[in-house]
């Protein structure tokens, strides 16, 4: 299942977005999909993930929890990432991926990276 972001722009602080991650196939067979970002100049980061088996479970980075939302629509095969309260050091192109995790806060990226989908905030 190839997973494509989409759905950046530029947006002024305090501003909001939604990202989707399109799936080629059943995002159930997944398993867990994550939103990662990167900054110029700065290391990929994990922001959420989402299970995308029965149940959903939610997962956000500290710099991101209360202000931003993972979900899932199966008829869609899409994962969104809801993002409020937008900061701009939230910039960064921002990519989905198949993630598994090791159970203690650390989620590792299982695909190849796609493209991205750039998202501005200007303060």
């Amino acid at each position: 299942v190839q997973l494509q972001a989409s759905g950046g722009g530029l947006v002024q602080a305090g501003g909001s977005l939604r990202l989707s991650c399109a799936a080629s196939g059943s995002i159930f067979v997944v398993g867990q999909i994550g939103w990662y970002r990167q900054a110029p100049g700065k290391q990929r980061e994990w922001v959420a993930s989402i299970t995308t088996t029965t149940g959903g479970t939610t997962k956000y980075a500290d710099f991101v929890q209360g202000r931003f939302t993972i979900s899932k629509d199966y008829a869609k095969n899409t994962v969104y990432l809801q993002m409020n309260s937008l900061k701009p050091e939230d910039t960064a192109v921002y990519y989905c991926n198949a993630v598994d995790s090791d159970g203690v806060g650390d989620y590792f990226a299982l695909g190849p990276w796609g493209q991205g989908t750039l998202v501005t905030v200007s303060s």
